[in-house]
């Protein structure tokens, strides 16, 4: 990589340099001339200057050797006493990318009491999983529980590492990326593996306004982070295969700086993603009253009900209901959106989705990119006959 410096020693501030940059990449403060990000390394300036007061360096970036880091290891979290469902989705993806290039794929397990859950591991394809069950393991200590993923990276060294983008994977994933000087990408939404191992990781940015495709390149291993409801889980095996490995606690993990005084259950909460059927209010809706009738035919059909994030801005629903990256993944057997526009980021986390009806009254709507029945109209006068033809009974109609 070449990175234009300036030799503070021989500088004199005439400014000549800051004239014949092209980028406007120059200027000059203190009596010297300092370069501002708009920089492109042209070298134009190297050669204007007449005191040779500016240099291009070449720098060498320091590659890893790829073949020493081969297969995917999944992080399978358990929560209260279970595997996380996101842990699955992860192994079916893992086993869908290793395929081509003959990886393995291997699972880590940190926590107590965690011999059922590695042994239901074994029922999805993973070749070996690693377990570390240890009563200073008892809740997430995410310096203890890094610590014993660190130790199962260094063993396998894997190529590419998949952490779910729950509460826990978001503080395991960037303390576990940091330890190796590696890359980190969250919360992906798709993933591709070339054939030189360098994983594609695909994820909205910009506030949802492009796909990006990033890629690390010169580290290993490379770690992404994925939601829940984004990847499809592999069939449960009646039949275990595999191996589970109990590996020692690391020292780090009994060094934990955190201390566990209390803990209080959750009451498990009904969640919009775990819904096979909803029904979705957008910003086409007038007025916070008008979401009665999408909790209505939500009811009707059996299903739950959401909003996109003008709703939630507005205050008429909570961000527990709400669909987009800063709310819920969503991947039901049907889903229909009223007054949703279908921006990227309302798309990007429910566009996975068995079916997609779409009403909006307009017919160049994002939304209508994704949904395979798309109905140009006017909420209003489609939701009360919908809601009106399933009082009646006549499902037939539909």
């Amino acid at each position: 990589m070449a990175k234009i410096a300036i030799l503070e020693r021989k500088c004199d501030g005439c400014g000549l340099c800051a004239g014949v940059c092209p980028f406007g990449a120059i200027e000059i403060a203190g009596g010297l001339a300092q370069i501002n990000g708009g920089c492109k390394n042209c070298a134009t300036c190297v050669k204007a200057c007449p005191k040779q007061a500016i240099i291009k360096l070449e720098t060498k970036t320091v590659q890893v050797d790829k073949t020493k880091w081969r297969g995917i290891l999944v992080f399978a979290e358990v929560s209260a006493g279970k595997l996380h469902p996101v842990s699955t989705e992860l192994i079916g993806k893992a086993l869908e990318l290793a395929a081509p290039l003959n990886y393995e794929v291997n699972a880590a397990v940190v926590g107590e009491n965690i011999a059922e859950s590695a042994e239901e591991l074994r029922h999805f394809g993973v070749r070996t999983v690693y377990a570390y069950d240890d009563k200073a393991l008892y809740g997430f200590k995410a310096d203890a529980w890094a610590a014993c993923v660190e130790d199962t990276i260094r063993l396998t060294k894997p190529s590419v590492v998949l952490v779910g983008s729950t509460l826990v994977g978001r503080s395991l994933a960037p303390r576990l990326a940091t330890r190796f000087h590696t890359g980190l990408t969250a919360d992906c939404t798709q993933l591709v593996l070339r054939p030189d191992s360098d994983l594609v990781q695909i994820r909205p940015a910009f506030g949802g306004n492009i796909m990006a495709q990033i890629v690390t390149q010169n580290t290993r291993p490379q770690f992404a982070t994925v939601r829940y409801k984004v990847m499809d889980a592999p069939v449960r095996r009646s039949e275990a295969s595999g191996e589970i490995v109990y590996r020692p606690i690391p020292k780090g993990a009994y060094d934990s700086k955190i201390k566990l005084l209390s803990s209080q259950a959750i009451p498990p909460k009904k969640s919009i993603s775990d819904a096979e059927v909803l029904v979705v209010g957008g910003r086409g809706l007038k007025k916070q009253q008008d979401l009665e009738m999408i909790r209505e035919l939500a009811l009707l059909l059996g299903g739950d009900w959401a909003v996109s994030r003008p709703l939630v801005e507005k205050g008429w629903a909570g961000n527990e209901r709400q669909i987009g990256l800063s709310g819920r993944t969503v991947r039901p057997r049907l889903i229909i959106t009223f007054g949703v526009s279908g921006a990227i980021q309302f798309a990007s986390c429910m566009n996975m989705s068995e079916y997609i009806v779409s009403v909006n009254t307009d017919p160049d709507a994002p939304i209508f990119n994704v949904a395979h029945t798309a109905v140009v109209g006017d909420l209003y006068e489609i939701l009360p006959e919908l809601i009106s033809t399933l009082k009646e009974g006549s499902h037939e109609r539909i």
